[in-house]
C-alpha cells in the first residue's frame, strides 16, 4: 500500500523485500571493503555470512519500527527519506554491538567504525536509488504523455471558419492538426493562417493524402457557419469527427518493465566500459595515429522526448566529410570520406564502442530506435508525421528496424524503418528487447553488415 493518492509500482511485500536486500547487498559491500584494508581473519567467509545474516534480520527489524513495512513509499519524498534513514540507523546500532563483541571478527574500533559509516553509506544509496529512478520515470511519462494521446487530424474546410477551428483543436492539445481540406483546385497548396490546404476532390484523393501524410486519425467538422466562431461541441472544440480516432502509437511497455531496462542498460553500459577499455583505448590510438584529433566525433541527434543529445563515436571519416555544410549519409565500404582505420571500425560495428557512455548516461538504451538528425528528421516528418510517437522511448544503439532493414541511406528505407520502429514501440516488452538484443550479437559474430 502507498500514500493516499500515490499509485505504486510494485505491492507493500514487493517492496519490504526490495529494501530488505539491498539493504544487505549495501552491508555486503562495506564488509567486503574493510576486509579489504584489513589484515586476513581465518574463517572469512563464515564471518561474512554472519555479518550479512545479522543485518538482514535488523533490517527487517527496521522496517517493522520505522513503519516502512506498513506503508511503502516508492518515490523520493522526505517521508520516503525519513524512513529509510530510520531503518538503516537501527541496523548500524545493531551491527555495531554485535562487532564490539567479536562476533564478526572485527576487532579493531577503527575497523567496527569504517564498517559503520560504509554500511550506513552503501545502504542509503542502494534503497534510495530505485526511489530516484521511479520518480524520473514518472516525471519522464508524463512529459510523454502528450505524444501518445494527440490525435493527427484535418479540418474540413478552406475558410476562416475553419482555420480557427483548427486554432481551437490544436490549442486543446488533444489534436495534432496537419491541414485544412478543400474540393476547390485552386486553394491547393495555399496557406490560411498557419496551416496548410489540401486539395481534395474525391475519396480517392483523400486516401492518398492519408498515405502522404503517414496515417489520419480523424477528420473534424465545423458545427458553425461561415463567418461565425466554432461552436462547442462533441469534445469541445466546435468540431464533430468523421470516426473515432484509431488506436494511438504508444510505449506498449510497463512501468516495471522500464524500470527493468533501465537497470538492465545501466548495469551493462557500466560493465561493458570497463571490461573494453583496453579496446577502447586501442581504437582510440588507431584513430589518432591515422587522421590525429579529434578521436571522438560527437553529432547532435534528438532523443527522447525529442531533446537533442550528443551521440558519441569514434571518427571513422576525414574530418572534412561535411566541408560543404549539407548533411550527407553515409553510403556504404566504398564511401571515399572513409579512413582506412575508419573502415575497419564500421565494418566491426567498433566505432560505436563509445555510445556505451550514451547509455550510461540515459541519453540512450541498448534498444530503442535508432536516432536521427534533425534535418533528416523533418524530411522524414513532413511525409510521415508519426515519427513523433518515437519520442516517447530512449533511442537505441541497435534496433528491431536495424536486423530486418539494415543501414538506410534513402529516405525510402527511413520511411520503411519508421514503420519497424513503430512496430517495436507497440510491442516492445523486456523479452522482446532480449531477443533484439541477441539476434543483434549473432549477427555481428556472423559478419552480418547493418
Amino acid at each position: 500500500m502507498t500514500r493516499k493518492g500515490k499509485v505504486s509500482y510494485l505491492s507493500s511485500t514487493s517492496s519490504v523485500v526490495q529494501d530488505t536486500l539491498l539493504s544487505c547487498l549495501g552491508s555486503l559491500f562495506a564488509f567486503l571493503l574493510v576486509r579489504w584494508v584489513s589484515e586476513p581473519v581465518f574463517g572469512f567467509t563464515r564471518h561474512t555470512l554472519i555479518y550479512v545474516g545479522s543485518a538482514l534480520v535488523l533490517t527487517v527489524i527496521g522496517l517493522v519500527i520505522s513503519g516502512s513495512s506498513r506503508v511503502i513509499s516508492r518515490y523520493v519524498s522526505f517521508w520516503a527519506g525519513e524512513r529509510i534513514l530510520l531503518t538503516v540507523l537501527l541496523k548500524e546500532l545493531g551491527l555495531a554491538a554485535l562487532m564490539v563483541t567479536g562476533v564478526t571478527g572485527l576487532t579493531s574500533p577503527a575497523l567496527i567504525v569504517l564498517a559503520v559509516v560504509a554500511d550506513a553509506l552503501f545502504s542509503i544509496a542502494l534503497m534510495l536509488y530505485p526511489r530516484i529512478l521511479i520518480s524520473r520515470m514518472r516525471e519522464e511519462d508524463k512529459s510523454m504523455k502528450d505524444l501518445s494521446t494527440r490525435a493527427n487530424a484535418l479540418v474540413a474546410g478552406d475558410d476562416d471558419n475553419a482555420a480557427q477551428l483548427a486554432e481551437s483543436a490544436a490549442r486543446s492539445g488533444r489534436y495534432n492538426i496537419l491541414g485544412l481540406l478543400s474540393r476547390k483546385p485552386e486553394m491547393g497548396g495555399k496557406v490560411l493562417g498557419e496551416f496548410i490546404i489540401y486539395y481534395v476532390p474525391d475519396d480517392r484523393a483523400l486516401e492518398a493524402l492519408q498515405w502522404r501524410l503517414g496515417g489520419i486519425d480523424c477528420i473534424l467538422f465545423p458545427k458553425a457557419g461561415p463567418g461565425s466562431r466554432p461552436a462547442s461541441g462533441d469534445g469541445g472544440d466546435g468540431a464533430s469527427t468523421s470516426d473515432a480516432p484509431d488506436a494511438l502509437q504508444q510505449d506498449k511497455m510497463s512501468a516495471a518493465g522500464k524500470l527493468l531496462k533501465r537497470g538492465f542498460d545501466l548495469g551493462l553500459s557500466g560493465l561493458l566500459l570497463i571490461l573494453f577499455s583496453p579496446l577502447i583505448a586501442v581504437c582510440a590510438l588507431a584513430v589518432r595515429l591515422e587522421d590525429g584529433a579529434p578521436v571522438i566525433y560527437a553529432q547532435e541527434r534528438l532523443g527522447r522526448g525529442g531533446k537533442p543529445f550528443r551521440i558519441l563515436k569514434f571518427r571513422s571519416m576525414r574530418r572534412d566529410a561535411e566541408a560543404q555544410g549539407v548533411p550527407q549519409l553515409y553510403s556504404g565500404d566504398d564511401d571515399p570520406r572513409l579512413t582506412r582505420v575508419g573502415r575497419f571500425l564500421r565494418t566491426h560495428h567498433l566505432d560505436e564502442l563509445p555510445q556505451l557512455w550514451n547509455v550510461l548516461r540515459g541519453d540512450m538504451s541498448f534498444i530503442g530506435y535508432r536516432p536521427e538528425r534533425k534535418y533528416y528528421i523533418d524530411r522524414i516528418m513532413a511525409v510521415n508525421p508519426r515519427y513523433r510517437y518515437l519520442y516517447q522511448i530512449r533511442p537505441g544503439v541497435t534496433s528491431y528496424a536495424t536486423l530486418y532493414n539494415g543501414y538506410t541511406d534513402t529516405l525510402e528505407k527511413m520511411l520503411t524503418r519508421l514503420d519497424l520502429d513503430l512496430y517495436y514501440l507497440r510491442n516492445h516488452s523486456v523479452w522482446f528487447d532480449v531477443r533484439v538484443l541477441g539476434l543483434t550479437f549473432l549477427r555481428i559474430v556472423g559478419g552480418k553488415k547493418f
